[in-house]
């Protein structure tokens, strides 16, 4: 399982139970806290009805007064308040009185005048002088039909000469706390579902970053040419950072044991040469057979110097994770320098030649080292064309993509050998010498090829061969 998605699952399961936690924690502790609240308003409400009732209460006038008219106007009344999104239409208490028997003397109601209620805790305990509060259902077989009731006490001095006991069915408060439960449950679901986007979000981040730390340590391993990808993150950029410390000092270590070995491998041959050389030059010979070994000496070491150069040249190319500059190149004006620059080797050899890049052509890249490619494939042409033969440049755009073609006349390469001719130190005799090269000419134009995202390719013509450098297109 893929890291981003194990780090999204532990901090979904993390967040999923919290939240599930705390959400249903609240959603229980709604319904006793409206009623908690509610209950502390029925406290006050009965204690000052117990206050208002005293003197018609000790007189024993309260069924002769206005207050059994005025409890049947209230409970008429339809008050037409918007509370918090809810509508209310009527009013919900039952207000009742009793004596010091708990006999009731008056109903709001008008069911339960002259009825015995002292066995009701709301009575019982508040004659007592404790506490009195109860709920009770309407319905034995109906949850949802409980009524709340608290009783304050009618003190005459210190003497309690009767109870006043107000009531409020918990139906009423219902739409209250389905209301509160409702937003809440979208409030804690949005934020669940937020705090799930944001670990997605951060799974997704932390995963791309290794993922694209594993693509670049995978390349590097493999010895293809990779950048080091860009980290915003402190410690993934100084992972980053050592990673790439690492690659170097590794890569290092290596290309320096590599090009040891290829180098005293390559140099065996012309060494061997000059030092058979100098040894015949010790003796006596003829001053024409002289000068051929010296001759000899001096091809060997000019062979050995262009061996160096080419590797060292090579060597900074390899070495090389990416461009130093990227820059539209006129393709038209670098093949003109780099043709004159070899005007006296065409005009020898009778070429015949055609520059067919357009003017105001570019490639995007490194001018130096697309001047160095070119002089490459433009050298290995001249190696190989015929006398007399015909030399062709041309380029054409396709796509993002721009195509820069050198064509030589002269003899196809051998089928065996195409798939090897970017091989380091690979070459094939010269028509004209019959000598080989460094076979180092068209590795570094691979090598320039790929630094810049294009590739290079190397085929039989009818009438010759190409060599095709694929490279970026410079945006209109």
């Amino acid at each position: 399982m893929p890291l981003g998605i194990r780090i999204f699952l532990v901090y979904f399961l993390f967040v999923g139970l919290a939240g599930w936690f705390v959400l249903s924690t609240v959603m229980e502790e709604i319904r006793p806290g409206v009623r908690q609240s509610t209950e502390e308003t029925l406290v006050d409400t009965a204690n000052l009805l117990a206050e208002i009732l005293r003197d018609e209460v000790r007189a024993g006038t309260l069924d002769q007064g206005r207050l059994p008219e005025l409890l049947r106007a209230y409970g008429q009344r339809q008050p037409e308040a918007d509370i918090w999104g809810v509508r209310k239409n009527r009013v919900n208490h039952r207000i009742y009185v009793t004596d010091d028997k708990g006999i009731v003397l008056l109903d709001s109601s008008g069911a339960a005048v002259g009825q015995d209620y002292s066995r009701w805790n709301d009575v019982y305990l508040t004659l007592r002088g404790q506490y009195g509060a109860r709920s009770s259902r309407e319905d034995p077989s109906d949850p949802d039909s409980s009524v709340m009731y608290v009783a304050a006490p009618i003190r005459d001095g210190e003497r309690i000469i009767g109870v006043v006991s107000v009531a409020k069915p918990n139906a009423s408060l219902q739409p209250y706390i389905e209301r509160s439960q409702t937003r809440l449950t979208w409030l804690g679901a949005g934020l669940i579902g937020l705090g799930l986007l944001v670990g997605g979000l951060l799974s997704w981040w932390l995963s791309r970053a290794l993922r694209r730390l594993r693509d670049y340590a995978q390349a590097v391993s493999e010895g293809r040419r990779a950048e080091l990808p860009r980290m915003s993150g402190g410690e993934l950029r100084q992972l980053a950072a050592a990673v790439e410390r690492m690659r170097t000092q590794l890569e290092g270590k290596a290309y320096v044991e590599r090009y040891v070995h290829t180098l005293t491998h390559e140099l065996k041959s012309p060494l061997a040469a000059i030092r058979g050389a100098a040894e015949l030059l010790e003796g006596e010979m003829p001053a024409e057979q002289r000068q051929r070994f010296v001759a000899n000496i001096g091809n060997e070491g000019a062979r050995l110097q262009q061996l160096i150069e080419r590797l060292l040249n090579l060597a900074r190319v390899e070495q090389r994770q990416g461009l130093e500059e990227r820059v539209p190149v006129g393709l038209h004006d670098l093949a003109e320098e780099l043709l004159q620059a070899q005007a006296a080797r065409i005009q020898a050899a009778g070429l015949r030649v055609e520059n067919r890049v357009a003017p105001g052509l570019c490639a995007l890249g490194e001018r130096f080292l697309l001047s160095q490619a070119l002089a490459n494939l433009l050298d290995n042409a001249l190696d190989f064309i015929s006398a007399g033969g015909l030399l062709r440049l041309e380029a054409e755009r396709r796509g993002p993509w721009l195509e820069l073609r050198l064509f030589n006349q002269g003899e196809p390469i051998p089928e065996f050998a195409l798939p090897r001719l970017t091989e380091r130190f690979y070459s094939l005799p010269r028509p004209a010498t019959g000598r080989k090269s460094t076979g180092l000419g068209l590795n570094f134009v691979q090598e320039v090829a790929g630094l810049h995202g294009g590739e290079l390719e190397v085929r039989n013509r009818d009438d010759g061969v190409q060599a095709c450098l694929r490279l970026p297109v410079v945006a209109d």
